[in-house]
């Protein structure tokens, strides 16, 4: 009975206080809890591969939207030759020049786009091509525009210019391409490097007479020059521009031909020599 009594002698009743002893224990685990809550949550973060950065290299050509307005420019400012096929331009680039000639270039493009060209094929405004008179179809040839410097390798595909004192006419792609679209006519280089036949004798030839503006003036030329040059062959036809006379002499000889240009002094158009093939 003494041990018990002894037992409750050492704590309150339930409705007093605690012994000062049993009151800070509380506190203790409070501040336990805290301690350890605040040492738990940060966890270290695992670890995450990462990919070594790729190795530096040449960054990637420029995405081009269109073709450039200009050529570009090679490293010693000259503009850079421009060319519809890469082979001829490599014939250029490793050819001698077999003939040369300078004068005036002028283009030409509608009403002529989509006809039937000299060389029988339709014309392509947007192709490298040009129109001579005198050199033989499908000529290689180097044009450049004494001005600016600007060169371009085409073909020539098409007969033409009849106009006074021309000696090319480009077309559209090819006037651009040189300069020579904004002013319409510049002094131009014209280098030969390849030709199907020679171009100092053989071919055939003929003399070409108009424009005239309406087809009874041409009739009328075309029946007085089959009186006058009975051994050659005179046609009338309408081209784009009017209506021409056409004389093929005997044999499509080119001697011939010539005297026959040096004759005529028509009213109305002019004579011009030009070859066929």
């Amino acid at each position: 009975m003494m041990d018990l009594a002894a037992e409750r002698a050492k704590v309150t009743p339930v409705t007093g206080r605690p012994r000062p002893g049993l009151r800070a224990l509380p506190q203790m685990i409070l501040l336990s809890a805290a301690i350890a809550l605040g040492t738990g949550c940060h966890h270290k973060p695992a670890a995450v591969a990462v990919a070594p950065p790729p190795a530096l290299g040449a960054p990637p050509p420029p995405v081009s939207s269109g073709p450039p307005s200009a050529p570009a420019s090679g490293p010693t400012g000259v503009p850079a030759i421009v060319a519809d096929s890469a082979a001829d331009a490599d014939f250029v680039g490793s050819h001698p020049v077999i003939y040369s000639e300078e004068g005036l270039a002028s283009w030409y493009g509608p009403p002529y786009d989509k006809r039937r060209g000299a060389n029988g094929e339709i014309f392509d405004k947007n192709a490298l091509t040009a129109a001579h008179r005198t050199l033989p179809m499908n000529s290689l040839v180097k044009v450049t525009n004494l001005s600016t410097g600007q060169s371009a390798i085409l073909r020539v595909t098409d007969r033409g210019p009849f106009v006074p004192d021309r000696m090319l006419d480009l077309s559209l792609a090819s006037a651009k391409a040189i300069g020579v679209w904004r002013p319409g006519v510049a002094r131009v280089r014209v280098e030969v490097f390849a030709a199907p036949a020679p171009l100092d004798h053989g071919g055939r030839w003929c003399v070409q007479i108009g424009a005239f503006k309406d087809e009874k003036g041409a009739f009328q030329l075309r029946d007085q020059l089959t009186r006058k040059y009975r051994t050659a062959k005179v046609i009338e036809f309408t081209g784009p521009t009017g209506h021409w006379v056409r004389i093929r002499p005997q044999e499509d000889d080119k001697g011939r031909a010539v005297e026959i240009a040096r004759e005529l002094q028509p009213r109305e158009g002019e004579a011009y020599l030009v070859r066929l093939d």
